[in-house]
């Protein structure tokens, strides 16, 4: 139990993933990774070697995520001062997300989905969930970067990432982060995802305009009441339904909160952002798929 508190995977998961995933793809990544840029002018393995080894390593990059520790305490913990540590995350983030199922390798395959079988089998009931969540970020020092990240909603600066979710909790698609400025209907008409003709996008009030937009797409939204007005009980009763339904795609949210890399204000360069939660989502999808067979 302590284990799955602190790296958010149970040993046997951890173990399918490292031996079965990581191990396999670590040379072939290692090498890559070392060719890249300037010509070396020494032999790849020469050179400044890690000082902990690669499980142990996998170990603390699902400590730091997880519980989003200070790279001071993290070298406490793993005997590495704090340079190593930064260095050794940075340097496994790569392998990481080529060894989970992200989104953006799922994605691709949504959209060659042909007959309904094969939209049943992704798509199941033919539901899609699509929604938005924001992480806050420190207060930006430039003016114009306080106005762009400013979310009126949290009343805080923020970064937004917008995800599609099926039936099963499972991630379909994902966006980059987005300025916290940006609504999230702007988000979803710059880059709505691809979704077969057949199935519904459950999505909430927050993407009113979804049905004229996008006639040609399948969409639930709750009914709206009018100012002065009342919801009569039939539209109530739906509105209840409609929740219950889209309450999906809320859980898978709570899920990628639970790492707190995810949900504290984070302390990383953004430019990062994207990578982890490409990391994140492939570590939530992962155990999705693992507990369905």
């Amino acid at each position: 139990m302590l284990f799955k508190s602190f790296t958010g995977l149970t040993v046997q998961e951890f173990d399918d993933i490292y031996y079965k995933q990581i191990t396999k793809k670590y040379a072939k990544h290692e090498i890559r990774r070392l060719s890249k840029g300037k010509e070396r002018k020494r032999d790849i393995g020469a050179g400044r070697h890690f000082k902990l080894n690669l499980k142990d390593r996998f170990v603390m990059i699902l400590v730091y995520y997880r519980l989003y520790i200070t790279y001071a305490l993290s070298g406490f913990l793993f005997d590495l001062d704090q340079s190593n540590i930064c260095r050794d995350i940075q340097k496994i983030e790569g392998l990481i997300r080529q060894c989970v199922p992200i989104p953006q390798k799922i994605y691709p395959l949504t959209k060659r989905l042909k007959t309904p079988e094969e939209v049943e089998r992704n798509f199941p009931g033919f539901l899609a969930f699509t929604d938005c969540t924001e992480q806050q970020i420190p207060r930006p020092a430039n003016n114009k970067r306080k106005k762009v990240f400013y979310s009126g909603k949290k009343k805080r600066h923020t970064v937004k990432t917008q995800l599609m979710v099926n039936n099963r909790d499972y991630i379909l698609h994902k966006v980059a982060h987005k300025k916290g400025r940006k609504h999230d209907y702007d988000v979803y008409k710059k880059n709505n995802p691809f979704i077969p003709k057949q199935v519904v996008n459950v999505v909430d009030l927050g993407y009113l305009g979804i049905e004229t937009d996008f006639p040609e797409q399948l969409s639930a939204l709750p009914y709206k009441k009018k100012r002065n007005g009342f919801l009569s009980d039939d539209e109530k009763e739906y509105n209840k339904i409609h929740s219950k339904k889209r309450i999906i795609v809320e859980h898978t949210i709570s899920r990628l909160k639970k790492y707190r890399i995810m949900s504290d204000i984070f302390r990383n360069k953004l430019r990062k952002y994207n990578k982890v939660s490409d990391i994140v989502t492939g570590l939530i999808n992962y155990k999705i798929l693992n507990q369905q067979n």
